[in-house]
C-alpha cells in the first residue's frame, strides 16, 4: 500500500495559558515549537499509524528544513522528494485556551510553486502503482490541477482536505474530481451555506446529498468538532460520535481524522469505517499537546 501525500510544511508555534485564559490580557503559560502543516502533520500520522507514505512537499533550504525531513524519515515517511527551497516552510501561530481551543491564530503561508516543477518533473514515477493520493485542495490552482490529472491518468483514487478554505473554495471545479473531501463545519458552510451549525449531527448528514450533488462530490466528510463528524456517499449518509477523551490541545486533530480517513480508503474500507478510523486518530490527538498521532496498533485502529 503506498500513499502519496502532498502539501505543506509548517512550524507551529503554539501558546498555552497556566490557568483561565483572559483575552486581551497578559497569560502566563507555555511556549512550544513544533513541526506542522496539514499535509506534514498527514504524512506522519499515516507512517505511525504503518501506512507507506511518499511525501510531496517543501522545506527550507536550511538546518530547520533538513531537521524536518530527518524526522519525517525517522517516523517512516518516504521525504526523498521532498525539496529544499528558500521560503519553502510556512509559520502557524496560535494562542490556545483553557479549554484547549484556538483562542487567536496568524499564519504565513510559504511560497508552494516549486512543487508544481516537482510533479511535472518526477509525477508519472510518483504516481505509478500508487494505492491513494491525499492531497491540500488550497494549493495553488496549477498543482492541484496537475496532481488531479496525474491521479486520473494512473487511475489513483484522490482525496482532498483543506488548509485555508478561502482559497480552497476557488478550487471548487475539483471537487468531481475526488474519491472523497474532508472539512470541518465552517468551512463546509463556504462551499454549501446553510444552518449546518444549528443542525442536529443525524439531520445534517441526512440533508448533505443535496449540495454534494451541486457539486458534483462522490463522497464527503465533514468534521464537527466536539460533536463528532458525519459523511454522506452514494445516498448513504451517517454520523460518528468523538471519542470519550479529555481535550487537552485541539491543534492537529483534523489533519489526524483526514489521516484516518484516506487510511482506510486506502484499505478498502468503507467511508463509514474509515470516518470512525479518522475519530480514533483524531481522539488521541486531542489528549495531547502534539499535533500529530502517537502510534496506534491496528487493533486500536480498527483495521
Amino acid at each position: 500500500m503506498s500513499i502519496i501525500v502532498a502539501g505543506s510544511v509548517f512550524v507551529d508555534i503554539k501558546g498555552h495559558p497556566e490557568g483561565v485564559y483572559i483575552p486581551n490580557g497578559r497569560n502566563a503559560g507555555w511556549v512550544e515549537q513544533v513541526h506542522g502543516g496539514v499535509a506534514r502533520n498527514i504524512a506522519e500520522d499515516i507512517a505511525r499509524a504503518g501506512g507507506d507514505v511518499v511525501f510531496l512537499g517543501l522545506v527550507d533550504d536550511n538546518a530547520a528544513g533538513k531537521e524536518v525531513t530527518d524526522h519525517l524519515e525517522a517516523v517512516g515517511v518516504d521525504a526523498g522528494r521532498v525539496r529544499a527551497v528558500k521560503d519553502g516552510m510556512g509559520i502557524w501561530l496560535a494562542v490556545f485556551d483553557d479549554r484547549g481551543d484556538v483562542a487567536a491564530s496568524i499564519s504565513k503561508r510559504p511560497d508552494l510553486r516549486p512543487l508544481l516543477d516537482l510533479l511535472r518533473e518526477e509525477g508519472d514515477e510518483i504516481f505509478a502503482g500508487a494505492d491513494s493520493v491525499l492531497f491540500e485542495l488550497d494549493l495553488e490552482e496549477e498543482t492541484v490541477a496537475a496532481i488531479c490529472a496525474l491521479a486520473e491518468k494512473h487511475a489513483v483514487p484522490a482525496c482532498a482536505a483543506v488548509s485555508n478554505m478561502s482559497i480552497a473554495a476557488q478550487r471548487s471545479a475539483y471537487l468531481p474530481k475526488l474519491r472523497c473531501f474532508v472539512c470541518n463545519d465552517q468551512e463546509w458552510g463556504m462551499l454549501a451555506p446553510g444552518p449546518w451549525g444549528d443542525m442536529e449531527p443525524e439531520a445534517m448528514a441526512q440533508a448533505l446529498s443535496a449540495p454534494m450533488e451541486r457539486l458534483g462530490l462522490e463522497a464527503l466528510a465533514v468534521t464537527l468538532g466536539k460533536r463528532g463528524a458525519v459523511w454522506a456517499e452514494g445516498g448513504k449518509h451517517g454520523f460518528c460520535p468523538p471519542e470519550d477523551v479529555p481535550v487537552v490541545d485541539v491543534a492537529g486533530a483534523g489533519d489526524s481524522f483526514f489521516a484516518g480517513v484516506g487510511l482506510g480508503l486506502s484499505l478498502g474500507k468503507s467511508l463509514e469505517e474509515a470516518c470512525r478510523i479518522g475519530s480514533r486518530m483524531a481522539g488521541k490527538v486531542i489528549g495531547t499537546t502534539q499535533s500529530v498521532c502517537p502510534p496506534m496498533t491496528a487493533e486500536e485502529l480498527g483495521i
